[in-house]
């Protein structure tokens, strides 16, 4: 992922936990802030310690960024977005992951789903 796409400093995780929107399922929960001025989104990510150890969670982490590159044309841009994922993603693996991620982006208002996609 791309250096300018990034969520990394303290700050610009805590602006969007206070003015973000979130929604969430049992595996994911989702933080969007709408940034007008950048003509791209942003993401950081969280996964904690009780979700596995560091291969785990270092697993999550590029499965995730893989998903947003993936979709990104269809996930709503000029906004940061920070993904928690919870504990039962140690155990999914990369479409069960898909899924759940789409979903809680659908939930959220924040996917729009392409033509040529199929179920």
């Amino acid at each position: 992922m791309e250096k300018q796409k990034r969520l990394k400093k303290n700050e610009e995780f805590q602006e969007v936990f206070k003015r973000g929107k979130s929604s969430a399922n049992r595996q994911f929960v989702i933080y969007a802030l709408e940034k007008n001025d950048q003509p791209h989104l942003r993401l950081g990510l969280s996964v904690s310690k009780r979700v596995g150890k560091a291969v785990t969670r270092n697993r999550i982490k590029r499965v995730v960024k893989e998903i947003f590159m993936k979709h990104e044309e269809e996930i709503a841009s000029n906004r940061d977005y920070i993904v928690i994922a919870r504990n039962p993603t140690a155990d999914m693996d990369y479409f069960e992951m898909e899924k759940s991620l789409l979903h809680v982006l659908q939930r959220a208002g924040l996917f729009r789903q392409s033509k040529d996609r199929r179920k």
